[in-house]
């Protein structure tokens, strides 16, 4: 059985593979990595061997396809840490829009009386009964049990009714997000 691989380049290859090995590995740092790219040169070297002039440089050769599979490699590299620093940059945008959106939230202006005004507007345009049951509940601070004897209907009865009026005001306040959100804590104990 003859062997396919040449004896001249298995003496090449023994001479050369670690000294390739150890400059891939000065750039992209990781030795496996250097070791698979290293193998991959000597791969298609062997690959293209016979399209190569006779006068051909052939560690040059060997050495430029190492060159430009650790430029890959440290391009990809690059484009992750990019990905990542990016997001981990809007993940700290997003943290600090909330910090910030915090740190203005003023608590009497929740309050204000313009606010105030479309809640006491939105309130006018529900019926009587959803309007007293709602009172009863965010106002009085009354269980749905207590407002559904008060009023003789069931507990879901009393969610509907609940829930038709938060559904309301959520639309009318929509321009008043953070002091949607902090009414609604507070009012939703």
């Amino acid at each position: 059985m003859v062997n396919p691989v040449n004896p001249k380049f298995n003496s090449f290859f023994t001479k050369y593979y670690s000294r390739f090995v150890r400059f891939a590995n000065s750039y992209v740092r990781s030795m496996d990595v250097a070791e698979d790219l290293t193998t991959e040169a000597f791969m298609i070297y062997w690959d293209n061997k016979d399209n190569l002039s006779a006068d051909s440089n052939i560690e040059a050769y060997i050495l430029t396809i190492i060159k430009n599979k650790c430029l890959n490699y440290l391009k990809q590299t690059e484009r992750r840490s990019r990905i990542l620093t990016d997001m981990g940059s809007y993940a700290q945008w997003e943290l600090d829009v909330r910090i910030s959106s915090l740190e203005a939230c003023d608590p009497e202006e929740i309050f204000s009386e313009e606010i105030q005004q479309i809640v006491r507007d939105t309130l006018a345009k529900l019926p009587q009964r959803t309007i007293d049951i709602f009172v009863e509940s965010r106002y009085k601070e009354k269980s749905h049990k207590e407002i559904a004897e008060m009023f003789g209907i069931t507990t879901k009865g009393v969610e509907f009714h609940i829930s038709k009026a938060l559904s309301l005001l959520r639309l009318n306040l929509k321009d008043y997000l953070s002091a949607w959100i902090a009414l609604f804590f507070i009012l939703n104990k």
